[in-house]
């Protein structure tokens, strides 16, 4: 089955969310991009014209097609405006189950009964959403990676219902706007990369935590072993440490191991407002934080 998607909406217009529509927009789809938080449509706007130039400076985009490409988003003021002519819609709000299950109630209830809705959950699984709605057959998981130009593979993965031709319609959908389909051949929570990742972003978070080495230490023994441009640490402060802290929850409430739950470290961030690059102090304090420091990975004396 070919690409039935012509229309497209998103829902949450943060850092995954905006990038997102603007992937979606640089290949020619109409977006709608909406968020509950009047504040976060309008940074969305500043947002996604970064996110453009940065597109630009590595030539993904044609400076002469960087407003036709802005021009293709457009941010309806309410949530049925947005989503209910779109034939898909990709959910990317918090990371916290209750608020995907009620926003999947709603999104049922306005959009058209073929519309396919999704979500770019960072770990939760589908099947947990998709008692929400009645279109059991049209949900699905395809979760991406940031930044989306640079890392161009999104994992899909079925509910317990999910018609294969929902899959089809929806990879064909992801390769027209230059993505790589991963499929998850059966449900895992994290599904396949972030699996992968949560073993190191919860081994590097235990080893600060634990005063084994530091901060800045971690990372460089990552970015020269792996030949990486950064660090874990680094790489949670750019995801947003809340963030981190609530897909940890996620993993800690399905297994109740203690072993699981969010190590001190990671709370204690989160609780003193130091999110990361969007606050201006995470792991590192931003800008230029030291891991980009020329000399980062030197030894000292060493040109």
């Amino acid at each position: 089955m070919g690409n039935n998607i012509q229309s497209v909406c998103v829902v949450g217009a943060g850092y995954m969310g905006s990038q997102i529509a603007l992937q979606c927009a640089v290949h020619g789809y109409a977006v709608n991009l909406f968020d509950s938080n009047s504040d976060a449509t309008a940074k969305s706007e500043k947002a996604v014209e970064a996110f453009s130039q940065r597109m630009i400076a590595e030539n993904y985009l044609a400076e002469g097609e960087q407003q036709m490409v802005l021009g293709r988003i457009s941010r309806p003021s309410n949530l049925e405006a947005a989503a209910s002519t779109s034939n898909l819609v990709i959910e990317a709000i918090s990371e916290k189950l209750e608020c995907k299950r009620a926003l999947f109630e709603e999104l049922d209830r306005i959009c058209p009964e073929e519309t396919i809705l999704t979500t770019n959950s960072s770990s939760l699984r589908v099947s947990r959403i998709e008692t929400a709605v009645q279109r059991r057959d049209r949900v699905l998981n395809t979760h991406f990676v940031q930044p989306i130009w640079q890392h161009p593979f999104v994992e899909l993965m079925k509910g317990t219902e999910t018609e294969d031709d929902v899959v089809e319609q929806v990879d064909a959908f992801m390769q027209s706007i230059g993505m790589l389909t991963v499929h998850v051949r059966k449900e895992s929570t994290g599904f396949v990369f972030n699996r992968i990742w949560r073993a190191v972003k919860k081994e590097a978070l235990k080893v600060v935590d634990q005063g084994i080495a530091s901060i800045e230490d971690i990372d460089r023994t990552w970015m020269i072993q792996m030949e990486s441009p950064m660090g874990p640490l680094a790489t949670m402060d750019v995801i947003g440490l809340d963030v981190i802290r609530d897909i940890e929850m996620v993993y800690y409430d399905e297994s109740g191991d203690p072993d699981d739950a969010p190590p001190a470290i990671l709370n204690e961030k989160v609780e003193a407002g130091q999110l990361g690059v969007k606050t201006g102090q995470g792991f590192y304090t931003y800008p230029n934080p030291s891991w980009q420091a020329e000399d980062f990975l030197k030894a000292p004396g060493h040109e």
